[in-house]
Formats: structure tokens, C-alpha cells, sequence
């Protein structure tokens, strides 16, 4: 019985253990993403820093790095909360295992002064020739074998759980070790957060020096990407237009091909009456089936090869991969407010790595490669679903070309010293957020 409580205990233990470790060994890995965005924005800023005309792009940079800091700090609170759970875990094995320990030798004591006492052969005998009856006998030279059995069993549990102890002191001596490491690097990650937020103090008072100069380069800014916006809206409608008349065009000819079906067959009943002597038949309106669209949208997915591709965009929602390989978001999608100014950002703002590889999400058909102030943007079309990458240095595609997920279409160029990428999606001309659509890194 003590036995088997012995093994749930440690079946018990081991599998908390394991828990325990996919979960530490998950925050550990999210600390080591957070720590390489946060790395990538810091050598972006570091460039920039003998700049004295700030950028949109310098403070998107500082507000994310601190927004990073702090979640990494949360990351490194929810190791500590897991370590402090682990530790009592392992805290309250040791006891139980040095309790089921001591009661193991005590017992094993006891058996080892009961084979004293009957330690030679002539008093095993004895203690077998003094039963009542024969089946008596037949029980205690029984007993005597499997007490020594039991015996040797005993001391195998007594190394066994030996063993489990000094092991699991061991782990408990490495969880504290390694929670002093992670109180270290807290203090360490607070210390950095508190002069990322006193750098960004010095921003805001230098804003406020240069806000006229500063107000005037977003609205710059803003008065740029809003032509872009627009640019790509009017190619996304003339894709649709195109698409429109195309399924108009097959609409028309399915018309066609029905009347003359309908005047074939018209004329075959009449030959035949004539032929048979009878009444003509009387004259019935073709009905040819017509194709509709109830949105421009369904214009985009008109022809089973459109409809298919774009059933398998969205159906990766979600799980699309990132347009650069290593990247953090420095603007969000939707409104955004500057001092007295707001706008709209129809995408996504990544930061990245100076002459990163722009890659495609999804397969599809680059729709138009289109350059404003000096800068490329690439628009592919996915069925009703289209992607846009902005802000390209150079572009390795050309109208018309077949993509494949990932393939490589351009390089990012720099805005402000700083590599980054303005990144869209749409569903017809309707902008969605990337965030949604776009995996977990």
C-alpha cells in the first residue's frame, strides 16, 4: 500500500514537472522574440540618434521599445510565478519523500532486528517445528521466504527513493539559483525601462521645441501616403472594372449561345411539324440563364480558378507569413491621433532590418508595381483579396508575374534612416487589419 502511494506521488510529481517545463520553456521563448524586436529597434535608433530632426519613424521606434520592455518584464513576472510554483512543488516532494523515507527505514530496522533475532538455521527450524499442524508449518516456512524477499525489496526502495530525493533536492536547488537569475535580470529590464522612458521625456520636450517643423513633416507625411492609398484603391477598382466586364462579357455569350440554342431548336420543330404534317408549334421566349453579381466582390471571383484562390487566403486567416522575416510593428492599423492631428493608417508599419528581402504572403498575380517619391510599392491580386507592400528600395517583380508564398518581390528602403515597411491587405477596397490575417511570430 505505502508503495503504491509512493508511485502516484511520483507519477504525480513527474508529470507537474513536465507541465511545468513546457510552459517555462514557452515564456522563455516569447522572451527571446521580445528581446530580439526590442534589439532590432535599438540598433534602428542607434543609427539615427546624431539626427537632429526627429521622425515619425524615430518615436514610433521609442514608444514600441518601451511598450516591449514592458511586456518582457511581464514575460520574466510570469516565469518567476511559475518558478515559485514549481519551487513549493518541489518543496513539498522533498518532505514527502524524506518522510516516506524515514518510515522505509524504520521498517527496514525493524526486519533487520527480526533477522537478528532468527539468524541461524536451527532457530528457523524451530520456529517451523513448533506449529500446531501441518499447515501451519507449511505458512511459516512461507513467511520466512518472502520476508526475506521483501527483504531485499525493501532495500531497493530505500535506494530508489534515496535516489529521488538527492535528484529532486538538486532541481530545487537549481530553481532557486535560476529565480535569483530572473530577480537580476527584472531589476536589470527595469533599470533599462526607466532611461528608455527618461529618452523619451528629452523626445517629447524636443517635439515640443520643433512641434511647428514637426507638425509639418507628418502632415507631409500623411499628404504621401494618402496619394499612395489612393493610387492603390483606383488600381484595386479598375481590377474590378476589368473583372465586371469579363463576367458581363461571358454573361452576353451564354445569351447568345441560349438564343441560338432556343432558334436551333425552334427551327428542328418546326421541320419536324412540317415534315409530320402538323400544326406549327407555337413560338416560347428563350430564358438563358444570366450571370449576376450581388457585389464587385463577386466580380473578383467570377471564374473557378479566382474563387479557389481566394477560398484559400482567407481560409489561412490568421496564419499568413510575415512580408519580412524579421520585423515588429511600429504603427498600428486604423486611427491614429498626433498632437491636433489624426489619420488613418490603412495598414501596418513594420521595422525591420536595413535591406531586408520583402516577401509575398500568399500566392498571386502582381497586379501593378507602381513608384511615388522615389519609393516602389507592389500590389498582388488573391482572388477578391489583395496585398500591398510599401516603402520598397527595389522590386524583383514586374505586372502580371505569377507569385508563390514567400517569394521574394523587393527590398525595404528606409524612411528616415530607419527600414520600413508599409504593409495592406484588402477585401475588395475595403482595408483590413494585417494583424488579424498575419501569424504569431
Amino acid at each position: 500500500m505505502k508503495l503504491n502511494k509512493l508511485l502516484l506521488l511520483l507519477i504525480f510529481v513527474l508529470s507537474a514537472t513536465i507541465a511545468v517545463a513546457q510552459n517555462s520553456s514557452e515564456l522563455k521563448r516569447k522572451k527571446e522574440a521580445i528581446q530580439r524586436e526590442i534589439e532590432l529597434l535599438q540598433r534602428n535608433l542607434t543609427k539615427t540618434a546624431k539626427n537632429k530632426k526627429l521622425t515619425q519613424s524615430q518615436i514610433n521606434a521609442l514608444n514600441t521599445q518601451i511598450s516591449l520592455m514592458q511586456n518582457k518584464i511581464a514575460v520574466i513576472n510570469s516565469e518567476i510565478k511559475n518558478l515559485d510554483n514549481q519551487i513549493h512543488e518541489n518543496t513539498n516532494t522533498v518532505i514527502n519523500l524524506k518522510g516516506q523515507l524515514s518510515q522505509l527505514k524504520k521498517e527496514y530496522a525493524g526486519m533487520i532486528r527480526f533477522a537478528q533475532r532468527n539468524r541461524n538455521a536451527y532457530e528457523k527450524m524451530m520456529f517451523v517445528f513448533a506449529a500446531s499442524d501441518f499447515n501451519q508449518a507449511y505458512k511459516r516456512i512461507k513467511y520466512l521466504q518472502q520476508f526475506g524477499q521483501y527483504r531485499k525489496k525493501q532495500a531497493g526502495y530505500i535506494q530508489g527513493t534515496q535516489k529521488d530525493l538527492n535528484y529532486k533536492i538538486v532541481v530545487l536547488d537549481k530553481n532557486l539559483k535560476e529565480k535569483s537569475s530572473l530577480l537580476h535580470e527584472q531589476e536589470n529590464e527595469k533599470d533599462k525601462l526607466g532611461k528608455n522612458k527618461n529618452e523619451q521625456a528629452q523626445v517629447l520636450n524636443k517635439i515640443s521645441k520643433q512641434e511647428k517643423q514637426y507638425k509639418q513633416d507628418i502632415v507631409a507625411r500623411k499628404k504621401q501616403q494618402a496619394q499612395i492609398d489612393r493610387s492603390i484603391r483606383a488600381a484595386i477598382a479598375r481590377e474590378i472594372a476589368i473583372a465586371k466586364k469579363k463576367a458581363e462579357e461571358a454573361a452576353r455569350a451564354a445569351e447568345r449561345a441560349a438564343a441560338a440554342r432556343a432558334a436551333a431548336e425552334r427551327a428542328a420543330a418546326l421541320a419536324k411539324a412540317k415534315a409530320e404534317n402538323k400544326p406549327a408549334p407555337a413560338a416560347v421566349a428563350a430564358k438563358p440563364k444570366t450571370v449576376t453579381a450581388n457585389s464587385s466582390n463577386n466580380y473578383l471571383t467570377a471564374t473557378p480558378e479566382a474563387a479557389r484562390l481566394s477560398a484559400a487566403f482567407e481560409s489561412n486567416r490568421g496564419s499568413l507569413p510575415w512580408p519580412v522575416a524579421t520585423g515588429t510593428t511600429t504603427e498600428s492599423f486604423g486611427k491614429h491621433k498626433e498632437g491636433q492631428a489624426s489619420y488613418d493608417n490603412a495598414g501596418i508599419t513594420i521595422q525591420t532590418n536595413e535591406g531586408a528581402a520583402v516577401r509575398a504572403v500568399f500566392n498571386g498575380k502582381v497586379t501593378k508595381v507602381g513608384n511615388a517619391l522615389g519609393r516602389y510599392y507592389v500590389l498582388i491580386k488573391h482572388g477578391q483579396f489583395f496585398t500591398v507592400y510599401q516603402n520598397l528600395k527595389s522590386v524583383s517583380v514586374g505586372q502580371g508575374d505569377d507569385v508563390s508564398t514567400k517569394q521574394t518581390i523587393g527590398t525595404v528602403a528606409s524612411s528616415g534612416d530607419i527600414p520600413e515597411l508599409q504593409f495592406q491587405i484588402y477585401r475588395g477596397t475595403v482595408a483590413q487589419n494585417p494583424a488579424g490575417w498575419l501569424s504569431g511570430k
